[in-house]
Formats: C-alpha cells, structure tokens, sequence
C-alpha cells in the first residue's frame, strides 16, 4: 500500500505522535504545565478508542514495510496498558519525586511508539528503528532519569552498553541476510533463503540476529543488564521494561523467524535446525533466572531475575513450529502483564510507606497492610503458576505445547523443575510479610491511586486462572501475521 494510503490505517501511531508533541508543548507553557500528564494518559486512551476501531484490518503499510494485522493489534493493547498504569503510578511514587515529569511522560510515550512499531515491522530498517532508534535509546534516559542517584546513572550506563553491543550484533546479522538474499523486506529474505546452499552463513546470521532479540526479552547470555537496572531504575519504569519491551520482543521475535527461518509449510528453511537451539537457550534463561533469584535479598533484583526465568519459560514454546506454539506465548504474555507489573505496583506501595527494599524491610507488611499483603500473595502465586491463578493457565498452555509436539520432552521436564524452584523465592516474599512480626506495628495505607492499581491487576490474575475463554478467544483471532 502507497504511503499516503496507508495513514487512515495509521491513525493510532499519529495521535501517540501528536500526544508526545503536546506533552512537549505544554510543558513550556507554565499555567498548562500541571495538566502534562492529564494530556499523555488521555493521548493512551483516545489511541486505544482508535486501535479498537481499526482492530479487524489487515493490511500491509508504506510499501510493505509495516504490518496493519490482528497479531500486532495484540500486542499493542498489551503496551497500552502498561504504559497508561506507569504514567498514572508513577505521579504517586516517592522515587521519582525530583524527576522532571513532563520529559519523563513524553520519552514513556515515545517508548510506547517505538514499542507498536516493533509489534508492525515487516522490513530490516522498521526492525531496526523500533528496536534501537525509538525504544532503546529513550528507555536509557528513563532508566537514569533520576539524575542525582548513583544507582539510577549506573543503570542507564550499563543499560547503553549492553544495549550497543547486542544492537550492533543483531545489525551485523541483519547485513548477512541481506547479503545471503538482497532483500529488506522479511518476506523477501524468506524467500531468498529458500535457495541459500551454505547452511554455515544461515546460522552465523540467526546467532547474530538472537543476540539482538535476545538482549530485549533478557535471554541468557544477553540477560547480564537486567537485574542491575530493575535494581537501579525508577520502580514504575522497572515494572514497565519487565512487561512491554520484554512483549514487544517476542512479538518481532515471532514474526521475524517465523517469517523468515521458516517455510509456508512450517519446517525450518534450508533445513537449518533453529529449533534446538532455542530450545537450549530456553532451558539455560529459565534455570539461570531461577536459580540465582534464589540468593537475592534485594526484590526488585529477585523480580529481575524471575522475569530472565519468564523469558525462559516462552522461549520453551518457541522451540516448537506450531500456530500453538504462537498461542500460548501470547496467552502466557498476557498473564504475565497482569501479574507482574500487580507486583511492581506492590513494590512501589513497599518503598512509599516503609522504604523497603529488601525481604528485612518487608518483615511483618502483611500484618501491617492485610488486604494488599493478601493481594501480594496472589501474585505470588500467579508468578510461581499454582492453580487457580492466571499463571497456572498460562504455564498449562506453555507445557501442553512442548509436550503434544513430542519432540523436547525434557524440556517440558526442565521447565516443571524449575516452576518448583521458583516457588522456594516467590514464598519468600510471602513468609516475610506474614510470618514476621513487624517492627512498628503501626498499619500503614497505601496511596488511593496506587492501591487500586494492585486492586486492578490482581483480579485478572486470579479470575482469568478461573475463567480463561474471552482471552482465547480474543488470542486465536489473532495469531495471523
């Protein structure tokens, strides 16, 4: 479709430009200032009315270069979601208090932009825009927005770093496909390779391209920035890189090898077993998260390395070549945003009230603050995938896959073993808070705005561990690329 064709199927993507222009503008006029965020969580919701609209078009934009389809439809109302709660908690967290707001609203909103184009990108230059250009480079500004804080400026040190490493990695693969097929296009590099007689150069390139991919969703061996900024950013935007960009990831993810490593047939292209790889790579992120999420004392750096398990846990669908297998990573991402930003919230209430950073300071919070610390071991549950809670379904779907495709039994048996172990530091969480008595037995009450937001996260992560079917639903009409 013609660029100028394509803009009535753009239409969301433009307001979310238009909402960031305005939250620029408006920050320069000191009457109109305090409205900022008013302005960019009102910029969400009128984009979601527009996404709704246009949710049942499929259609390919500006020369084939981004994808209008149900598949990225999914995906941006996950990152909608986030971002709405982050800008809406984030004006209620003692930690970003000295932090230039109206910047910090605009470069989540562009973040957010980056993340649908992501979701849409059909072609290696709207791959590598999204991922790098409109993504990564804000979300190094979001993690050290807190300029005077040491750990915030490491973050975003680290954050670079790591980021322009695995980014450059993944460019260089991106140029040996290119050269293997003189295409940009992903469907025209799929089709290229269907001719390609050195398997050597394919699989140069698929390492190369993972290690892009991978340092997105925090896949082992890419994962080594994750704990250290969770530790250091801005919690709400800890609890916002843990769920969208890790969703974003998978989504180009997905798309990208689906698209190009396989045939129409669904076998690998050229005969090139990706497959195992992943499947390796599945079972090492998830033991690596896990188990050193055992030794960690600090939660946000516990919750840092159980979201390199979660990574793993997908990536263990991902090793099968199945529209199932697309199914049930979208089923599991959409448990996961519920029950793991619910507990970044719970965090945030944590640091608010009591200054708490470690399991030491969350002793006796439960008896404190009963009905949240009740709601906190609902998310514990639903992260660890006990029933009845959204993460069992979400696990059920993840295993179920691995196990009908009788192919990687052990790695169904890996990931069973390692949902055992997670249960070990998730309850470590619980049993601090109720096990413990207090040392000031003063109740404490969170935040009106930051309570119901725990409120409204943990209900989909129990109810949809009861009644699942309208998220199926809404699921299998969008697996189509």
């Amino acid at each position: 479709m013609s660029n100028f064709s394509s803009i009535a199927f753009y239409l969301p993507e433009l307001l979310l430009v238009l909402t960031i222009l305005a939250v620029i503008v408006v920050d320069l006029i000191p009457g109109l200032k305090r409205f900022n965020w008013i302005i960019a969580l009102a910029g969400i919701v009128f984009t979601g009315v527009l996404l709704y609209g246009d949710s049942g078009v499929s259609e390919s934009l500006y020369l084939g270069t981004i994808a209008s389809d149900p598949f990225a439809y999914f995906f941006k109302w996950i990152f909608l979601i986030a971002g709405f709660f982050t800008i809406l908690v984030s004006r209620h967290t003692h930690a970003l208090r000295g932090a230039d707001l109206p910047e910090y609203n605009a470069l989540l909103l562009i973040v957010v932009f980056g993340l649908f184009l992501m979701a849409s990108a059909t072609n290696l230059v709207t791959v590598y825009l999204g991922m790098i250009e409109t993504v990564s480079l804000p979300s190094y500004v979001l993690a050290g927005i807190l300029k005077n804080d040491r750990k915030s400026n490491e973050a975003s040190l680290k954050y670079v770093i790591f980021g322009a490493f695995s980014s450059g990695l993944m460019v260089y693969g991106f140029s040996w496909l290119y050269g293997l097929t003189g295409s940009m296009s992903l469907s025209g590099i799929q089709q290229g390779l269907a001719g390609v007689q050195e398997p050597l150069a394919l699989y140069m390139a698929i390492l190369l391209v993972l290690a892009g991919f991978g340092y997105k969703i925090s896949m082992v061996p890419f994962h080594f920035w994750t704990p250290d900024v969770y530790e250091g950013s801005p919690t709400p935007i800890t609890g916002f890189l843990s769920v969208a960009p890790k969703a974003a990831g998978f989504a180009i993810l997905m798309r990208f090898f689906y698209s190009v490593f396989t045939t129409n047939s669904l076998t690998t292209i050229a005969g090139v077993d990706w497959l195992t790889l992943i499947a390796l790579l599945s079972a090492v992120t998830m033991t690596f998260g896990n188990l050193i999420a055992l030794q960690q004392e600090n939660v946000k750096r516990m919750l840092a390395f159980s979201s390199i398990a979660h990574a793993g846990y997908m990536l263990m669908a991902l090793s099968i070549l199945s529209p199932d297998a697309i199914k049930a990573v979208m089923v599991y991402l959409t448990m996961y945003l519920f029950m793991n930003m619910g507990a970044f919230f719970m965090v945030i209430f944590a640091e608010n009230q009591l200054n708490a950073h470690t399991l030491e300071d969350w002793k006796g919070l439960g008896r404190k603050a009963p009905f949240l610390g009740a709601l906190m071991v609902i998310l514990m549950m639903s992260l660890t995938g006990l029933p009845p809670s959204a993460g069992f379904v979400g696990k059920l779907y993840l295993f179920a896959v691995v196990i009908a495709s009788k192919k990687f039994y052990w790695l169904a048996i890996v990931g069973v073993l390692n949902s055992v172990v997670s249960l070990f530091y998730y309850f470590r969480i619980v049993k601090a808070m109720w096990l413990f008595s207090p040392a000031d037995p003063k109740p404490v009450k969170a935040d009106s705005v930051i309570g119901l937001s725990i409120l409204l996260f943990t209900i989909p992560a129990l109810l949809l561990g009861i009644y699942w079917t309208p998220i199926i639903n809404l699921i299998d009409k969008s697996i189509g690329f």
